[in-house]
């Protein structure tokens, strides 16, 4: 029964839906921890360490932090390969031009694939940049993650690569969260103007929010 639905397509997309909506959530609870880093370098690094001891005593050290780490994992996992199985489906079942062009489709439609590209990329640079420190530029400092951010802030590359992805991440998000309303049943002809409404204001809340802290750095509000 669960091969039967995973194979089908309504199955792919309702993964896709499910797992867009996890990681949305993650995002909303990641960026609003990140703005933190607004209020100085203790109060950054306290929550930092705060994230680490989660759920304690029941949940020894960590152990929430890495249940959240493997959903995530398993989400992210679970959102490309249905993204990429329903996109091989796609152009098998129409392997040659339309005759008559298709209606123009919005920007954000048209860039899901390779910004989900860009998403993927991103994510394996930002975990070895700031939870690894394997490609860090100014000395990885283990437990001091306030100044690892203004170091990674510090460089043209680093704001470069975290601003496009953020942008990419607006448009994921703006097409996304519409399109997984529709999978799971939500959207309507009356709901679709809200819906829309919303996508687009999530989009621009959190495209902003993370983009404000490089930006922070760069200005030298946060140093």
């Amino acid at each position: 029964m669960t091969r039967t639905v995973w194979d089908s397509s309504v199955g792919k997309k309702t993964v896709m839906a499910v797992s867009g909506l996890i990681m949305l959530l993650y995002l909303v609870a990641h960026m609003i921890g990140n703005l933190k880093i607004y209020f100085g370098a203790a109060e950054y690094n306290h929550y930092a360490h705060w994230l680490r001891t989660v759920g304690e005593p029941f949940m020894h050290y960590e152990w929430t932090l890495w249940l959240i780490r493997v959903v995530l994992v398993l989400a992210v996992l679970g959102h490309a390969v249905s993204a990429y199985q329903l996109s091989r489906r796609d152009l098998r079942a129409r392997p040659s031009k339309y005759v008559h062009k298709k209606a123009r489709a919005s920007y954000a439609t048209r860039t899901m694939r390779w910004g989900g590209v860009i998403l993927g990329l991103f994510i394996v640079w930002h975990l070895l940049d700031l939870t690894t420190g394997t490609v860090h530029s100014g000395g990885f400092q283990e437990g001091h993650p306030y100044q690892n951010v203004v170091d990674t802030f510090s460089t043209w590359y680093g704001n470069v690569i975290y601003i496009v992805a953020m942008l990419a991440l607006g448009l994921h998000i703006q097409h996304g969260f519409w399109s997984a309303a529709q999978t799971l049943g939500a959207g309507s002809r009356t709901r679709d103007r809200a819906l829309k409404t919303v996508a687009n204001v999530l989009a621009l809340l959190l495209t902003a929010g993370f983009v404000a802290v490089p930006v922070g750095v760069m200005t030298g509000v946060v140093s």
